[in-house]
């Protein structure tokens, strides 16, 4: 396999990414099981943080350890990326270094212009526009309990932001429906682009049915000026008690987490017997772990020996 990033999940085609699925869910088993799987052993990942994580920043390095690699942790401040230093430039002297680059950042550009010249994976972390690793983990969660997801509805409840787009471009590829119950003027502004997406201003017909709700913080990293009026806004959108009870009987709630009790969800939500998100933030290690596996060892070419071996 050639070079491959992934930036967005239209990175992959739809047997790519229930193949990254399966692969996951089999990981996961043989770490419970405590089987040694050691395919990245003497890799490294570098990990470029322009914006904080728990979750992103201890799956990807957990991850790298048990497959047998490591992970380098850089901030704008650990950098020269941090002085101004151009990003291809970068983007160069990194992939002659580390045998694949994790980034977290703001605006989704910066990821692409870092790809476009890297010649080792590049992993989007998150960015402002897409969050599609943790689109992996809640599709690995949803499958785990409802097995079969095809031809379902998700109900997502608040900001058209990173993880809805995400989310849409998850409808697409795995053949499910996805109800954006948001005000006016907060829906993704490419939503004609995704025909299994549709925008409802009514919470109630929005969650009508699903059978997953899902939902996010109304303000992300770097809107904090805009707090006030978002909360006001989408106060309507909260997942409460009532919502999951216009969702189908065996509904399931999700949450990228971090969350914040009282605002988007409400605390018997979050807290309650429908709620999976403590599973779905462990499956970011699991289902980053089979992307590594996938992105690095099938990105070697056929007569590269292992570095490190």
């Amino acid at each position: 396999m050639s070079l491959r990033h992934f930036l967005t999940l239209a990175d992959l085609t739809a047997d790519e990414l229930e193949r990254l699925l399966r692969r996951a869910a089999e990981l996961k088993a043989a770490h419970y099981n405590g089987a040694l799987h050691e395919p990245l052993r003497g890799r490294v990942l570098g990990m470029i943080f322009e914006k904080s994580s728990t979750r992103t920043r201890v799956s990807f390095e957990a991850g790298m350890a048990q497959l047998g690699g490591s992970a380098i942790f850089l901030s704008p401040a650990d950098s020269q990326l941090g002085r101004g230093e151009p990003i291809e430039d970068t983007a160069r002297v990194l992939s002659g270094m580390v045998d694949a680059v994790m980034i977290r950042t703001f605006g989704h550009e910066n990821v692409q212009r870092f790809a476009d010249v890297a010649s080792v994976p590049v992993i989007n972390g998150l960015t402002d526009a897409h969050h599609p690793c943790q689109l992996l983990a809640d599709l690995m969660t949803w499958q785990s309990h409802r097995r079969e997801i095809t031809g379902r509805t998700v109900a997502w409840m608040g900001d058209g932001n990173n993880m809805c787009r995400s989310w849409m471009q998850a409808a697409e590829l795995m053949g499910f429906d996805l109800r954006i119950g948001c005000p006016h003027g907060y829906a993704p502004d490419d939503l004609d682009a995704y025909p299994r997406s549709r925008h409802e201003t009514d919470p109630g017909r929005a969650a009508a049915g699903a059978d997953l709700i899902v939902t996010d913080v109304w303000a992300s990293m770097g809107m904090e000026d805009e707090e006030t009026a978002r909360r006001a806004a989408f106060a309507p959108y909260q997942v409460t008690g009532t919502i999951m009870a216009a969702a189908g009987p065996d509904a399931l709630f999700m949450h990228c987490l971090p969350a914040h009790r009282g605002e988007e969800v409400a605390a018997e939500v979050i807290d309650g017997p429908q709620s999976v998100v403590w599973e779905e933030a462990e499956n970011r290690l699991h289902a980053q772990k089979a992307l590594l596996e996938w992105l690095i060892t099938e990105s070697l070419a056929p007569d590269e020996p292992p570095r490190g071996d």
